[in-house]
């Protein structure tokens, strides 16, 4: 596999290879085998992160690669061992058991946590999970020893779809958790109240914490492609509603685009990164994005 990028693989292919350690494993040799001719050289144990260029670095520490790649510069930095603390949080609502793909939003969400928990562990950094719909439904603890990447990679391939999502509720709860400054992920479809959502992640920030939001929709929830009448069902609440989709349409990615550029918008302001995600794409531009800010630390 050296040189391949299996991470480019569409979401639909990785679905069949069964085990979630080797999904995860496959997306993150195949982009790291992107960055480089082969996954392993150049990315020891000792290997802690990536960060900006700035004026004063050796050139020679640029990898170039990357930057053919990405269209920015960065540099490699090297560490015995970082002592990062970051926290996955994995949003197991009913509306993500949504999927007008062969992979629904929780199994992509799943699987980018998975990756991500891989290349954390890969970088020496203690990384911890935590399922939630309207409260936590289980917690791994941040941890970096042998085993316990596996340990959260069983907890994750097991988690099942819940009720009605309140977002807010464990960004407040991890926030008053937190003894130490690390890096908090989070990953969901955010159909919930977006000013309740922003007001959890700005106290995340506010406790000093790093903060990368990977909002995950599905591309029919994109593109709303329905044509014949249908009887659309909230998966949350059972609520059922009939709409002729060409009337409503326009209404509904109008609302839709304005509330991802709300998030976009004040997360910005907030220094609070927000990517948007599709679930019919690879998982490449996720994982730069977490590099991206996982640099930024340095």
């Amino acid at each position: 596999m050296v040189g391949s990028d299996l991470s480019g693989l569409a979401p639909s292919v990785l679905v069949r290879l069964g085990s979630l350690e080797l999904v995860a494993r496959t997306i993150v040799e195949g982009f790291l085998g992107g960055l480089h001719r082969s996954p392993v050289k150049g990315f020891s144990v000792e290997f802690s992160e990536y960060r900006r260029y700035l004026p004063g670095d050796d050139p020679a520490r640029i990898d170039w690669k990357l930057a053919a790649r990405s269209g920015r510069y960065y540099v490699k930095e090297f560490e015995e061992e970082t002592n990062l603390e970051c926290h996955l949080l994995l949003d197991i609502s009913g509306s993500m058991g949504y999927g007008s793909q062969p992979v629904t939003k929780l199994q992509y969400g799943g699987f980018l946590a998975a990756a991500l928990a891989c290349l954390m562990h890969r970088q020496c950094d203690g990384v911890g999970l935590m399922l939630f719909d309207d409260r936590v439904i289980e917690s791994v603890p941040v941890g970096s020893r042998s085993g316990h990447l596996q340990t959260l990679l069983s907890v994750l391939s097991k988690a099942k779809i819940g009720g009605k999502s309140d977002v807010a509720k464990p960004l407040d709860e991890i926030a008053t958790r937190l003894r130490r400054r690390g890096l908090v992920v989070l990953i969901s479809d955010l159909l919930d109240d977006p000013g309740a959502v922003i007001r959890g992640l700005k106290h995340l920030r506010f406790r000093g914490s790093e903060v990368i939001v990977f909002h995950v929709l599905d591309p029919a929830e994109l593109t709303f492609p329905f044509e014949r009448v249908a009887q659309f069902e909230d998966m949350e609440t059972a609520s059922q509603v009939i709409a002729v989709p060409s009337r409503v349409r326009q209404c509904y990615l109008k609302n839709s685009e304005e509330q991802q550029e709300r998030y976009r918008r004040e997360l910005r302001l907030a220094n609070i990164d927000y990517h948007l995600v599709n679930t019919a794409k690879p998982f490449d531009d996720a994982l730069m994005s977490y590099l991206s800010t996982r640099g930024r630390r340095a």
